[in-house]
C-alpha cells in the first residue's frame, strides 16, 4: 500500500493586527484561538500554529486558560509550535541586527510561556531579502516556511506566463495567483518545490506554502461572495481541489502545505472585508468559520491525506532539494504576490521609519560607550516594537487603526526616555554628540502631531 500524502495546516496568530483595537485582543484570544485549540484537542487532528512572542505574552496576561490549552496540545504532540519575531515586523524593512534580536526574543517567549523552543520559523508577510536565511539560522531556527508564489515568480518563464508584475504601490495579486498553479500543474520540475523540503546553501531547511490552495479555503471559511461570485465556495470545491493535488504529489514528492493563513479568520472575519473590498469591517464574529475549518481538516483526511507538521515532513522526507534558487527571489517582495516595499512606502512608514532608525542608531552608538545596560536593552525592545508592521499598513484608501499608530508613538517615547536614562546613569548625559534625547523628543512630538491629526479609515 502506498504511503498517504502528508498535508500541513498552519494558522498563524498576530495580536498586533492592524485595526484590532487593543481592548479587543482578549476577545480574539477567546473567540479565535480558544475554539481552534479546542477543535484540535477534541478531534483526531495535528496542525502547526505560529504566534509572535507578543501574541503569547498577551495570551498569558489576558487569556491564560487559552495559553494553557496551547501549551498542553504542544506537549501532547498535536500542535507543532512555529516561531517568529517577538514583534510582528516586516523583517526586510528593518536593520538586520534588530531582526535577529527579535527572532531570538520570539523563541525565548515560546520557551518562557510553553516550555518548548520551536525549530521551525515563520517570516511575517513572507517579505524577502537575501540575508534572511542566515538570520533565521543565527537566531536558532533549523527550518523556515517559505512563500512559493514569490519563489515561482522569480522564474522568468512563470512571470511571463502569468503576466503578474510587482509594484511597491500594489497591495497584492492574491486573487490572481491561481495563474501560477495553472502553469505548473503538469510540470513536476516546479511542483517538486511544493511537495519536497528544500535546503538553502547555508543549511537552513525550507518548506513552501502557496496561495493557490489557501485563498479558496479562506473564502470557504468566510462563506463570502460579496459580488465576486454567485455562490460561496463549497465543500465540494474544496474536495475537488484536494483530489486534483494528489496525483501531482505522487509524481513529484510527499506532501503539500495548502493552508498558512491568519488564525484570526477562525472565529472572526479579521481583516477579510478590508483586504478584499476596502470595507471598514474589522474582526466581526464568524463562529461558523470554526466548524468550516474543522470541515477542511476532515475533508483532507477523508480523501486520503495524513495531517502533519513542518518538522515532521522534513524528518520523514526521502528527498530534500538543494536549493540555491532562493537567491533569485526578488529583494523586497512579499506573499500574496505583493511587496514588502509596499509596507515601506505608506505615508505612515515614511514618517515613522526615519525616527525609528535614528533611535536605533542611538542604541548602537551608546552601546559602544556603555555596553549593553538594562536601559539600552529596554530601548532596543521598545524601538523594535515601534517597527511593528501593522502601524504602517495598509495604504490608502484604507489605513491602520489610530490605536496601532498610537502604540508605535508610545514605544518611541519609551525608547528615547531609556536612552536618556542610560546616558545619565553612565555619566555621559552631557555628551549629546553621541545622542541627544531632548532633540529627539521634539522630533517624536512633531510626528505625533502629524500622525494624530490625520483621519483614519473607519473613523
Amino acid at each position: 500500500m502506498s504511503k498517504k500524502p502528508q498535508i500541513i495546516f498552519m494558522p498563524h496568530a498576530n495580536i498586533q493586527y492592524s485595526q484590532l483595537d487593543p481592548a479587543r485582543r482578549a476577545w480574539v484570544c477567546e473567540n479565535c484561538y480558544r475554539p481552534l485549540f479546542e477543535l484540535v484537542r477534541d478531534g483526531d487532528y495535528r496542525i502547526a500554529f505560529e504566534a509572535s512572542g507578543r501574541t503569547l505574552e498577551v495570551m498569558h496576561d489576558e487569556a491564560p486558560a487559552v495559553l494553557d490549552l496551547l501549551s498542553g496540545l504542544i506537549h501532547e504532540g498535536k500542535i507543532e509550535p512555529i516561531g517568529s519575531p517577538f514583534i510582528h515586523v516586516m523583517l526586510t524593512n528593518i536593520p538586520p541586527e534588530i531582526g535577529i534580536d527579535t527572532l531570538r526574543h520570539g523563541l525565548d517567549a515560546w520557551e518562557k510561556y510553553t516550555g518548548v523552543r520551536p525549530e521551525t520559523g515563520w517570516n511575517p508577510e513572507c517579505g524577502w531579502a537575501g540575508w534572511l536565511p542566515d538570520a533565521y539560522l543565527e537566531a536558532g531556527f533549523k527550518s523556515l516556511v517559505m512563500d512559493a508564489d514569490s519563489f515561482f515568480l522569480s522564474f522568468p518563464e512563470i512571470r511571463e506566463a502569468t503576466g503578474l508584475k510587482y509594484d511597491v504601490q500594489g497591495h497584492s495579486n492574491k486573487n490572481h495567483l491561481f495563474k501560477i498553479e495553472e502553469y505548473i500543474k503538469d510540470k513536476p520540475e516546479f511542483l517538486r518545490y511544493l511537495t519536497n523540503p528544500s535546503v538553502a546553501p547555508n543549511g537552513l531547511k525550507m518548506i513552501f506554502r502557496s496561495d493557490c490552495m489557501a485563498n479558496p479555503m479562506l473564502w470557504y471559511l468566510m462563506g463570502a461572495t460579496e459580488g465576486m461570485r454567485k455562490d460561496p465556495v463549497s465543500l465540494d470545491e474544496i474536495r475537488e481541489m484536494f483530489l486534483k493535488w494528489q496525483p501531482r504529489i505522487a509524481k513529484s514528492g510527499s506532501f503539500i502545505m495548502p493552508y498558512a493563513e491568519d488564525a484570526e479568520y477562525i472565529g472572526s472575519s479579521a481583516y477579510f472585508y478590508v483586504k478584499q473590498f476596502n470595507q471598514a469591517r474589522f474582526f466581526e464574529p464568524e463562529p461558523a468559520s470554526v466548524n468550516r475549518f474543522r470541515e477542511l481538516l476532515d475533508m483532507a483526511k477523508e480523501v486520503g491525506y495524513e495531517l502533519s507538521t513542518p518538522a515532521e515532513v522534513i524528518r520523514s522526507a526521502e528527498t530534500v532539494i538543494e536549493n540555491d534558487l532562493i537567491e533569485n527571489i526578488e529583494n523586497g517582495v512579499a506573499w500574496h504576490g505583493g511587496t514588502a516595499k509596499a509596507w515601506a512606502n505608506t505615508s505612515y512608514s515614511r514618517i515613522l521609519d526615519p525616527v525609528c532608525r535614528s533611535i536605533f542608531d542611538g542604541v548602537t552608538a551608546l552601546r559602544k560607550h556603555l555596553g549593553n545596560t538594562p536601559e539600552l536593552e529596554k530601548a532596543m525592545k521598545a524601538v523594535t516594537s515601534a517597527y511593528v508592521s501593522d502601524s504602517r499598513w495598509p495604504p490608502l484608501p484604507t489605513s491602520p487603526g489610530r490605536f496601532n499608530v498610537r502604540e508605535t508613538l508610545d514605544d518611541l517615547y519609551l525608547a528615547n526616555r531609556m536612552l536618556e536614562e542610560a546616558m545619565a546613569k553612565g555619566g555621559i548625559a552631557e555628551k549629546r554628540a553621541i545622542y541627544s534625547a531632548p532633540l529627539m523628543l521634539t522630533q517624536i512630538k512633531l510626528i505625533e502631531q502629524i500622525l494624530m491629526e490625520q483621519k483614519y479609515f473607519g473613523e
